[in-house]
Order: C-alpha cells, then structure tokens, then sequence
C-alpha cells in the first residue's frame, strides 16, 4: 500500500524532521525513550490501531512531533493520506461551487488570525498563511453548505493547517466538522449549551462543594474553549498541538472533561472568588501555565471513573449529537460524509421542533387569561349539559343558584 510503503521508505526523513522539531524538548535528554515511542506510534499508524494511538496520545508529550501527527492524525479521523502526504480525494474543484452564506464572517475572522503562533513569520508569510487559511476554511463550506459558520471555527483550522500537508487538511477539516464538531455548525447553539450542562456534572461526581460554589454563575464559561477545541485561548503552538493528539483521539465529550479537570485543578484560587462576575471572568480565561500532561491524564482518569453515562445530564443529550455518534472513535473514524449529513438533519429537526413548542408555551402564556376564560366556559357548557354532573348539582346546590 502506497501510505504503508511511505511510511518504511522515507523514515529517515521523517526521523530528520523530528529531530529538527524536537530540538527544544524538555526530554532531548531521554532520547532513546523518544526514539521508542515514535517507532510505537509510527507503527499504530501503519496498522490503523486507533486504540494503540489514544493510549499513546494521552500519554506524556502525546505524538511529539508535527512529523508524526502527519500520519496519525488522519488515521483517527478516518481518511488515508498517499506517499507524498496527500488524500485520496484532493481536488480544487470547490472554487467553482456557489458561495457560502457566512463567507464574509470568515473573511473578518481570517484577518485577525495568527495572533499567537507562528511568532518569527514575516508580515508576507503570515499574509500567504492567512490566504490558505481562508481557502481551506471556505473549501470545507462551500463542499458541506449545510454547516454554519461560528466564531472561533478559524482558531481550530489555523492548527490543521499548521500542522497537516496542504492537500490533507480539507479533509480533515471536513471531516472533523462533520463528524465531530458538528453540534457547534448547527443554526442555534442550543446543543452546544447542553454539552457546557454536563461540565456541573461531571464537577458534582467529584467535588461537590467545588461544584456549588461555581454554579454560582452559569457554565457558558467554557463556551470559548469547548466550542475551539481550546484553539482560541491556547497561545503556544506546542501547547495547543500536543492538546489536539489526545481531543482527536478521544471521544467528542473528551474536551469537557478537560475542562473540567482543569477547573478542578485551580480548586483554591476559584474558591477566592466570591461574586459571580468575578468566578465567571476567572473560569472563562486559561492558565496560561498549565500542565497540559497532568491535565490530560488526569482527564482521562475522570473520565473513566465518571463516564457521560453516569452523568444525570447525559439523557438529555441528543442521539444524533456528535458526543453520542462519536462515542465510540474506532466507529466515529469509519463514518462518512454522509452520515453525518444525515445526523445534522436531525438535529435540525429536533431544533425546529423544539423552536416550535417554544412559541406555541409563550403563546398560550401570554394568552393565558383567553384560554382560561374559554377553559372555563366549556366546562360549565359540560356541566350543565352532562346528566350525571346534573344530577350531582341539583342535589347539592339549592335550586335557586339555576
């Protein structure tokens, strides 16, 4: 197989490249465990072994280099690459599709990308960045329409791009939309706000007075960070990488637990704050001095002691919501496009549903003097007209009330 033979036939280069990438690591010193570990990921890649891959990426430093998340990457999301780093399906045909409906927000959101990272790039460089930025963003669009564009959707492909051949990141792109972020590019973000319901949840299994003294204020908190993979608040590139190798490999519902863990985490300094203002500016900003390995471990550790179906908000979740059709990845990595076409359109309908039952409540309550009036005029109507209520009547009312 031609991805198989690329990844025996060009390892020196690779292994080259790594090192280059590794330069600064922390754990140069260990080169050898290194070297084990990226022949052990290298290998999963080769056999497809999503379960080898997810214990790898949680463990310390996750796939450790940009060389190797090259090659692992697409394998949890479910495409194949060729021996030069390519998808099967590329193509630029997508420029000749009709425009998307959020393509201007785009534009706005492209212009302030590349805040953080890369910081040594000339202004011409981050300008040619930027300029594929929005290709591949408006590539992914134009090709799935359906998807709704939201602010922070830029955060998250700045980091494909980064790291993924060109040709490569489309798809995976497309496919991250569609299969696992797909809850979030609906037209109402009223699943997104039922995901940040199970943040509580998870916190109360836990430590519960942690958990009420936060519930002071509501979880939109961890809106900016869910909803980007923590893309937009993350600043270090190696950061935000080394987090994207275990959000990929996990299931969808990882990133709360994340979340969670972290909240979990600055336990004493929340504990500080006593207004709800103050507790909801704390929780909605990101240490920046995390220990991203403690984090992840500690995470996943959460989640196996308090899986999603342990917790009381997890029934309320959606069936098609993508924290439950990607709750398996090994099954999340085999689906297709279409599939989660199929999902979206029923969330769709479930959303219009529920939009519906909504106004019909707000009807009947801003009515509600009308429809009690009527309520009761139909009941006195049966009242008099029904034999055994008259009866009943006419021997317990005087007569003279009819």
């Amino acid at each position: 197989m031609a991805w198989e033979e690329e990844a025996v036939d060009g390892r020196e280069e690779v292994e080259e490249e790594e090192k280059k990438e590794d330069g600064g690591s922390d754990d140069h010193h260990d080169e050898p465990a290194l070297a084990r570990k990226r022949a052990r990921i290298r290998d999963a890649c080769r056999r497809r072994d999503i379960g080898d891959l997810q214990i790898l990426a949680v463990s310390k430093g996750g796939f450790v280099s940009d060389a190797i998340r090259r090659q692992a990457w697409p394998v949890l999301l479910g495409f194949r690459v060729d021996k030069g780093g390519e998808p099967d399906d590329g193509s630029d045909s997508w420029r000749r599709l009709a425009r998307h409906k959020d393509e201007d927000q785009v534009k706005l959101d492209v212009d302030r990308s590349f805040v953080y990272y890369p910081s040594n790039d000339t202004p011409a460089q981050l300008d040619a960045k930027k300029a594929a930025l929005s290709d591949l963003i408006t590539e992914v669009l134009r090709r799935q329409p359906y998807l709704s564009y939201f602010q922070g959707y830029h955060d998250i492909c700045q980091v494909f791009l980064l790291v993924l051949a060109p040709s490569a990141r489309a798809v995976a792109v497309s496919r991250l939309s569609a299969l696992r972020i797909r809850d979030f590019m609906l037209p109402s973000l009223r699943p997104a706000l039922a995901h940040l319901r199970l943040i509580p949840d998870i916190l109360w299994a836990v430590d519960p007075a942690l958990c009420a003294h936060i519930s002071r204020t509501e979880p939109y908190f961890a809106l900016s960070d869910t909803i980007t993979m923590f893309a937009h608040n993350v600043q270090q590139y190696s950061d935000i990488a080394r987090l994207f190798d275990a959000l990929l490999a996990r299931e969808q519902v990882f990133s709360l637990y994340v979340f969670a863990q972290i909240v979990l985490h600055r336990r004493d300094e929340l504990f500080e704050h006593d207004e709800p203002d103050m507790l909801h500016f704390a929780l909605s900003k990101l240490p920046q001095n995390l220990d991203l390995d403690a984090v992840i471990a500690d995470a996943a550790r959460l989640f196996e002691r308090h899986p999603p179906e342990s917790l009381p908000k997890w029934r309320s979740i959606s069936r098609a919501s993508a924290l439950k059709t990607g709750r398996d990845v090994r099954r999340c990595a085999a689906q297709s496009l279409e599939e989660g076409y199929a999902f979206f359109q029923q969330q769709q309908r479930e959303l219009q549903w529920a939009a519906k039952r909504e106004q019909a409540l707000k009807t009947m309550w801003a009515n509600k003097a009308v429809i009690l009036a009527v309520v009761i005029g139909l009941g006195a109507v049966y009242f008099r007209k029904s034999p055994i209520w008259a009866n009943i009547a006419a021997w317990s009312i005087p007569s003279h009330y009819f």
